[in-house]
């Protein structure tokens, strides 16, 4: 089996039909494996607040009390997950819709915060490879919600990181995070490539904010545990090979 590209989808555009058709369409002209991990955060949000729970959210990062846990879980596992998988089978695609909970196959731990109680906000500890390769030897696409598996509760965990946790154990040809902004931004403008130490500068001077840091943390984390590419993009940029690209060293 080829190397499989890693594809963390956004929640941004996930309750649209047209971006999951198109998304779809796009994934049916790969050659290589894919694995999917999706995002959530804009339906979980707007249940939140239906519900009257205020959203709480440091670094970037949601904090999921366990009031929030279950929704969090009903969206994630449920709502959005299904309705990525129904998408794809319906395009011929054969998906198969998982938690990290399922199977083990996503292991994680309490995130700790110096100052913040993250609550049921996990971190990944392990990841259940075997049970990957053999659903992609198989031709199934696997997606996975980022709940995951703890020893007393499951956790949520930022899909980003999910994604990179994934992709540094399959050994992942790429790692493409697809969002609704077409990469990383200065200006207005997408900067093609960048270094570390250009990431650790454009956080301290805020040019990458908000949800955008766990992106590029965990699209350099991915890089150092073996991850042979990093991309942040669009949708778009997913079929043309566009967006912001990681590298140690630019050429």
């Amino acid at each position: 089996m080829p190397a499989p590209i890693v594809i963390k989808i956004s929640g941004h555009e996930l309750d649209s039909p047209d971006f999951l058709a198109e998304l779809a369409a796009t994934l049916k002209h790969f050659d290589t494996p894919v694995v999917i991990v999706h995002g959530g955060g804009k339906e979980i949000t707007a249940l939140q607040t239906r519900l009257g729970i205020e959203p709480r959210y440091v670094d970037g990062l949601r904090i999921t009390d366990a009031e929030s846990l279950a929704l969090v879980e009903m969206v994630l596992c449920g709502t959005v997950n299904k309705r990525i998988v129904r998408t794809l089978v319906n395009a011929g695609i054969d998906a198969v819709g998982l938690s990290g909970v399922d199977g083990g196959l996503v292991s994680a731990d309490k995130m700790t915060h110096e100052s913040v109680d993250m609550g049921y906000t996990g971190e990944v500890t392990a990841v259940r490879v075997d049970l990957l390769v053999d659903m992609l030897d198989q031709g199934v696409t696997p997606v996975i919600a980022p709940i995951c598996l703890g020893e007393d509760s499951n956790f949520n965990v930022n899909a980003d990181h999910v994604a990179g946790a994934v992709a540094a154990a399959l050994e992942a040809e790429k790692l493409v995070f697809v969002s609704n902004v077409e990469g990383v931004l200065k200006d207005g403008v997408v900067i093609p490539q960048l270094t570390p130490n250009q990431v650790g500068e454009m956080i301290a001077d805020g040019t990458i904010f908000g949800g955008m840091i766990p992106k590029v943390k965990t699209a350099l984390e991915a890089l150092a545990e073996g991850v042979a590419q990093a991309v942040i993009t669009n949708l778009k940029g997913l079929s043309s090979g566009g967006g912001t690209v990681f590298a140690e060293k630019l050429d």
